[in-house]
């Protein structure tokens, strides 16, 4: 069982900055990929920002410029820095991570969210 904790949000004026934070624990071999995904009222959940463990960050074209996701591996630890705010970037955002166990299961996780809330 792996626990996500995310933490950062709040609210904010737009052009404002926030940075999320994700902390994984429990039991667990070692966490592969994290994402930070959102999802507004009335709106289906939509990728944020993915980064693996050893690979290539992604982000959404909505966000890509404005966002930046990173992790310490050390910490198991995901975080999202949002800078340049905007209203539409209203939502709960909830972090997602794959994590192996030792006997070489991946199994997915998700965290309770956290809101974000950007006034114009």
């Amino acid at each position: 069982q792996v626990d996500l904790v995310e933490s950062g949000g709040g609210l904010v004026q737009a052009g404002g900055s926030l940075r999320l934070s994700c902390a994984a624990s429990g039991s667990f071999a070692s966490i592969k990929t994290m994402a930070w995904y959102r999802q507004a009222p009335g709106k289906q959940r939509e990728l944020v920002a993915v980064i693996p463990s050893g690979g290539t960050t992604n982000y959404a074209a909505s966000v890509k410029g404005r966002f930046t996701i990173s992790r310490d591996n050390a910490k198991n630890t995901v975080y999202l820095q949002m800078n340049s705010l905007k209203p539409e970037d209203t939502a709960t955002y909830l972090c997602y991570a794959q994590a192996l166990t030792g006997s070489g299961f991946t199994f997915q996780y998700w965290g309770q969210g956290t809101q974000v809330t950007v006034s114009s």
